[in-house]
């Protein structure tokens, strides 16, 4: 049996405001090609489907026709399970008409899917946090646990537990619900285990939401699934082993999402795996449809020409810029003329201020705002925001009078 895992495809995340909505559809018909040309059987998403909670519809209907394409009408198993990002209840509100299409969705730990044959595979038990599989004749049991918040790991172990046996640590809760699914493996069957979690030692990026609180919401290692002959998590955005004594593994986003995750190649794992036999992972890439980079510059003509020698290439752009006095709107607009998604010019004044005191009465409410914009963000305030930020004091000034 041969599966695909994949995890943190944050359909509607921004850059700095602006959508990448363009760049997922782009990977998600490249991941759908790969799933078909590598006769993927089963296609695992490990949470975080969505950026936030309430995902704007088209990053829905994006991720519904991809899903839809992949399921094949039951051809190919597709399971997903939920992420810190995710709302348990938004993603599973298809279930109906998902599991027509041979796709299970589990959003909270101890979900229950159901039983159902379709054209390529078979549900042929279903409970609370695992499923047993026929795929291509071959038995598989998978364990899953969604996204466990404290809050939601709690009401999971309400009905087994004391008030007492609560109070035990995050990480040992977790262990105890992987143990207690693990008596669900077999000898004879292909054992797989899919969360999304913090495990110790794993290394973010700076574009994950943290889950780990300061520690109390971090998995440690012993506390993994110990039989599964594959654990598939998601959370991290690096691709990355979570375990060197077990096959534990986070996929990785598809996208690089912030600076920082420019300098690692993104991609997927598909595994090769039979009954009581080690997997044989192969490490696949996905394209970089819209590169991050940060140009570092020395002065603005620098930073001209490097916009100008780069106007051709697609690519979202962070500008750190060396100079002695404040980057005016002109140069900021002759930038931005060569070249369109630049995300942030950040300046960095080489020479300091020098101390001039002000009397407050010379100068206008609009010159006062100018100065103290340059002095902080060192560059001009866009036109816009000098007009809002004078039409707000111009208000101010007229509740002023009618108080008076």
């Amino acid at each position: 049996m041969k599966f695909i895992h994949t995890s943190d495809w944050h359909i509607g995340k921004n850059l700095e405001g602006h959508s990448r909505l363009e760049e997922q559809e782009k990977f998600c018909n490249d991941f759908v090609k790969i799933v078909e040309d590598n006769d993927i059987d089963m296609v695992i998403i490990a949470g975080d489907v969505y950026d936030t909670s309430n995902p704007p519809a088209g990053a829905e209907t994006l991720f519904y026709k991809t899903v839809c394409r992949l399921a094949n009408n039951g051809q190919r198993c597709v399971l997903i399970i939920s992420g810190n990002h995710d709302s348990p209840e938004r993603l599973s509100a298809v279930t109906p008409l998902a599991s027509e299409q041979g796709i299970i969705i589990l959003g909270y730990p101890l979900s229950v899917g159901r039983v159902e044959k379709y054209n390529g595979y078979e549900i042929v038990e279903a409970k609370e946090g695992c499923l047993k599989l026929n795929i291509n004749d071959e038995k598989v049991t998978v364990i899953t646990l969604p996204y466990p918040s404290e809050k939601r790991l709690n009401d999971a172990m309400k009905d087994i537990e004391t008030d007492e046996e609560l109070q035990r640590t995050y990480s040992k809760k977790v262990g105890d619900i992987f143990r207690k699914l693990e008596e669900n493996f077999e000898d004879d069957s292909i054992n797989l285990a899919v969360s999304h979690l913090f495990v110790m030692g794993g290394d973010p990026s700076d574009s994950e939401r943290q889950i780990q609180l300061g520690g109390s919401l971090v998995v440690d290692k012993h506390d993994l699934p110990q039989r599964a002959q594959y654990t598939a998590l998601g959370h991290l955005h690096k691709p990355q082993k979570a375990s060197e004594r077990l096959n534990v593994y986070y996929s990785g986003s598809p996208l690089q999402y912030s600076k920082k995750e420019r300098i690692y190649a993104k991609g997927a794992n598909i595994v090769e795996i039979k009954a009581k036999e080690k997997p044989v992972i192969e490490n696949i890439y996905f394209n970089n449809y819209k590169p991050i980079e940060v140009f570092k510059c020395n002065g603005i003509e620098e930073a001209l020409q490097v916009c100008e020698e780069n106007k051709d290439r697609d690519i979202w752009s962070y500008f750190e810029i060396k100079t002695e006095e404040v980057i005016s709107q002109n140069n900021i607009k002759k930038m931005k003329d060569f070249l369109k998604d630049i995300v942030e010019i950040k300046p960095i004044i080489s020479s300091d201020y020098e101390y001039e005191e002000v009397d407050l009465k010379e100068k206008s409410m609009g010159q006062l705002f100018n100065d103290f914009y340059k002095f902080r963000e060192k560059c001009e305030p866009r036109g816009e925001l000098m007009d809002l930020f004078l039409n707000i004091v111009s208000k101010e000034g007229e509740d002023v009078d009618e108080t008076n």
